[in-house]
């Protein structure tokens, strides 16, 4: 069954499925690296929240092999842009919006305190930052704002795990302040 625009955002608002898709990001992951970095989420609820987003076409096995007896299978999400982007994102409504906004936060806030609960956590050594801009910008400026960060981010996008590279998440929210 092919996700549509609601069961999308639908999909994405409950807060396993959530961390799933974010965790899966950029990374093919099995089941049980997904249970070693959802540690808190119990075994069943994670195969049953999985199981959910493949239904959706959301997550998809890029691999299956026998392992002592059992199938373990790799996944990965099938379309990183394309769960809610622009075209979605035009059929929501305010209060839609406002929910999904609330929820994306949330899990931003809590994906920080897991971070700060490390015991080596160092936000200093780690170049963790958030800061704020105003910018002053036409609607051809702010696609060619879009564009640029795009072009500049593009190449990093595509690196894949090694030793010396730790993942870290870039966050952006755009809006209007006036």
């Amino acid at each position: 069954m092919a996700s549509t625009e609601s069961s999308v955002a639908d999909l994405l608002l409950h807060p396993v499925r959530w961390r799933i898709v974010q965790v899966l990001q950029g990374r093919e992951l099995t089941t049980a690296q997904l249970r070693g970095l959802l540690t808190d989420v119990a075994p069943a609820t994670l195969y049953r929240q999985i199981a959910t987003l493949v239904h959706a076409e959301l997550v998809h096995v890029v691999r299956e092999r026998k392992v002592r007896g059992a199938v373990e299978r790799t996944y990965a999400l099938r379309d990183e842009d394309g769960f809610i982007g622009e075209e979605e994102a035009g059929g929501l409504d305010r209060e839609q919006h406002r929910h999904l906004f609330r929820m994306f936060t949330e899990h931003l806030r809590l994906d920080f305190e897991r971070y700060l609960e490390r015991a080596n956590a160092d936000p200093a050594a780690d170049a963790v930052s958030y800061r704020q801009a105003a910018l002053n910008l036409s609607g051809a400026e702010l696609s060619a704002l879009a564009e640029e960060m795009s072009r500049v981010l593009e190449p990093y996008l595509d690196l894949e795990a090694a030793p010396d590279r730790g993942r870290v998440v870039l966050t952006t929210i755009l809006m209007p302040d006036d």
